[in-house]
């Protein structure tokens, strides 16, 4: 199939390696870009702050 295409085994691994991690690079940085706002704010209070009140209620 690769013949087909004039292209060898060797280079079409490296392709795919190099779009491997590129891929995998914008997709880490659109999630840190996306949480950046999510993060709580000094003196806020986190999401597990009030887990403990919650399972008091039902025991």
């Amino acid at each position: 199939m690769l013949d087909e295409l004039g292209v060898s085994a060797g280079t079409a691994l490296v392709v795919l390696t190099a779009l491997y991690f590129i891929v995998k690079w914008a997709v880490k940085n659109g999630v840190k870009e996306a949480l950046k706002d999510w993060k709580p704010k000094r003196g806020a209070p986190g999401p597990r702050d009030d887990a403990e009140e919650d399972a008091g209620e039902d025991g």
